[in-house]
């Protein structure tokens, strides 16, 4: 299949600049997308831009991640109702040492034949003085189509406005695609939909400077069926950073996915053949109670991101909801995993040493003692899913995870943590 076909057959594609973008991509190009560095983790919703990077690599074209070193200090105001906030230049060399690792998870920097580049805009854009920026650059541009882009219009109409440094945005993003042009031979450049008019100022510069047609393909901005904007869980991202959203959190995103959404974020997400994914779609109709499509793509993007490391923690980690042992596991993962479940915090002293039916009726799992001492003789009390069998069974200093953490159950599904001062 040519790129393009593929890339429409995942959802992929929202617009392409020109009709003859698929017959350029027929053969090898120089593809490049941006990144801005506003965190030192991408997040899930950038997978969208990385994955359509790693599927034109793996059809033969040459893909260039560039890292907005020198436009992250400015800040993108597409897709945005107000100013961003500005970022220092440590601030921004580290997050752009974070964002090289999560790339090269999904791109191959030592591929024989075509291996991906990653790129900082601060290098050439950082040499620029003003005087020679609008004599060089800014001349090539026209105000009245600056200020018709959409993302202009937007906030010009807003009551925060629009600041003259975010106004001068799409120059920098312009030029970036110019000297990519000049010194790695790019011609197409790819983007979210909200970055259309970036692309195509940066298509208009290069045709004004070089009298060349170059390209730009933007993907869509992915939702779920409620409307909300993917990798946002909560109002809280969702990081391809350990640091930042644990293998176990990560995991669980994808797995809580609804029916509805799960089989477009296996074809966007996942490298899946189609044929499979039509399958698990098949058996989401089928056997709706199983979650086979969601439990397939959760293992897939977690195995890609946190490898198999990560994905074997996030299953182990899911498998306590379910009743597995808890040994090895740490306090802080437990404590992800539970974050949700009620919880009381408890002094040591009346832990250590104290008899499990006293501390289920503190911690408030149980009513009473007596309601206690039922609960174990019926076989439904557990401590660190371990079941109490011995009515007289006391809390060990072992027993307390990590020396502060106690998981107590009732039955197969009803959990509660004490949380040890």
């Amino acid at each position: 299949m040519n790129i393009i076909e593929t890339l429409r057959a995942r959802g992929l594609v929202e617009d392409m600049t020109s009709p003859e973008l698929p017959r350029v991509m027929e053969k090898p190009a120089v593809v490049y997308a941006g990144f801005d560095p506003t965190s030192a983790s991408l997040q899930a919703g950038n997978l969208v831009a990385v994955m359509t990077l790693a599927h034109c690599q793996r059809a033969g074209h040459r893909v260039i991640a560039l890292v907005g070193g020198a436009t992250g200090m400015i800040g993108d105001p597409s897709g945005k109702d107000q100013e961003r906030q500005l970022l220092g230049v440590d601030e921004v060399r580290r997050n752009a040492e974070g964002i090289r690792e999560n790339l090269a998870r999904f791109l191959d920097f030592d591929h024989p034949t075509a291996p991906a580049k990653i790129v900082n805009n601060h290098d050439w854009l950082g040499k620029f003085s003003y005087l020679e920026f609008l004599r060089d650059v800014g001349k090539h541009f026209r105000m009245g189509t600056m200020l018709g882009r959409e993302s202009v219009r937007a906030r010009l109409g807003s009551a925060s406005g629009m600041s003259y440094t975010e106004f001068s945005y799409q120059l920098l993003q312009a030029y970036d695609f110019l000297h990519l042009h000049d010194a790695e031979g790019c011609t197409v450049q790819l983007g979210g939909s909200d970055q259309w008019g970036n692309i195509t100022a940066g298509i208009d510069l290069i045709r004004r400077q070089r009298s060349v047609e170059t390209y730009g393909l933007t993907t869509p901005l992915v939702c779920d069926s409620n409307g909300q904007k993917f990798g946002k869980s909560e109002g809280n991202a969702v990081y391809l950073s350990a640091a930042r959203t644990s293998p176990y959190a990560f995991y669980q995103f994808f797995f809580r996915s609804a029916d509805a959404d799960v089989i477009r974020y296996l074809k966007t997400f996942t490298f899946l053949g189609l044929e499979e994914i039509a399958e698990l779609e098949r058996l989401t109709q089928s056997e709706p109670e199983k979650r086979s499509a969601q439990r397939k793509l959760a293992e897939s993007v977690t195995l890609a991101v946190h490898g198999e490391a990560g994905l074997q923690a996030a299953q182990r980690a899911t498998a306590v909801l379910f009743g597995d042992s808890m040994e090895g596991l740490d306090a802080d993962l437990l404590l992800d995993v539970f974050r949700d479940v009620p919880s009381t915090e408890m002094a040591r002293a009346a832990v250590d040493g104290v008899p499990v039916i006293g501390v289920a009726e503190a911690a408030g799992l149980c009513a009473s003692r007596g309601a206690a001492r039922r609960l174990i003789e019926s076989g439904g009390l557990y401590l660190n899913n371990r079941r109490v069998t011995e009515l007289g069974a006391v809390v060990s200093p072992a027993d307390v995870i990590g020396g502060r953490l106690l998981v107590l159950r009732s039955g197969k599904k009803t959990f509660h943590l004490v949380r040890v001062a």
